[in-house]
């Protein structure tokens, strides 16, 4: 137990590096909290016209999420660790960029760090959702729309795949599925948008 609740430790804090911010100011750029949409993420990123800082934010963010999952998947076992804690680190993981603590518990979305989330836990899952990702964002060009497909989508297709896992207390389904309220949750101005035909298109050109 305890090396299941500092595995989950360890995995919020590195979650909680927001590394929209931290590359930012690596990069001599402004803070991404303080323009655009005020997210720190990487599309926000993107609109200080710097798209090497927008991909570095990218993967570092998504990276923080696999990371932690492959540690307790590598080094685990030895420590008595299976899928509970996987999942719970995985889940710490996302909360700690949705609620950085060495942010003020001011954090992005979580569409990155979910994805690195979930193709630690199931790499043929986070393939599966990064394609529905892409398909979604490449017909109506809205990121947004996008990412909440993805979050609808990512439970029920980790539960109906073939040899899929039903019992409802499979800790890596709870964990996607909290993964994706959290996701809809946090982009709820954006569905106020969508619904009012206010959304910006990706690379859409400035008027």
């Amino acid at each position: 137990m305890i090396f299941s609740l500092l595995a989950t430790l360890i995995a919020y804090l590195v979650g909680s590096l927001s590394f929209a911010v931290i590359v930012s100011r690596a990069m001599g750029l402004s803070d991404p909290r303080t323009y655009g949409s005020g997210n720190p993420g990487a599309t926000n990123v993107l609109r200080s016209g710097s798209k090497p800082a927008a991909i570095v934010t990218l993967l570092l963010d998504a990276a923080k999420g696999w990371l932690p999952v492959m540690l307790v998947k590598w080094f685990g076992p030895a420590w008595g660790l299976g899928e509970g804690t996987q999942a719970l680190a995985g889940l710490a993981a996302f909360l700690g960029h949705l609620y950085p603590v060495f942010f003020g518990f001011a954090g992005g979305k979580g569409v990155a760090t979910a994805a690195g989330v979930l193709i630690g836990l199931s790499g043929w899952l986070g393939l599966f959702v990064l394609l529905l990702w892409l398909l979604v964002a490449a017909v109506f060009r809205y990121s947004s729309l996008a990412a909440l497909c993805a979050a609808l989508a990512a439970p029920l297709i980790y539960a109906m795949a073939p040899g899929g896992l039903w019992l409802p207390s499979e800790p890596i389904f709870w964990a996607v599925a909290a993964m994706s309220l959290l996701l809809i949750w946090r982009h709820r101005e954006n569905i106020s948008r969508l619904m009012r035909g206010e959304e910006s298109k990706l690379f859409a050109k400035k008027t």
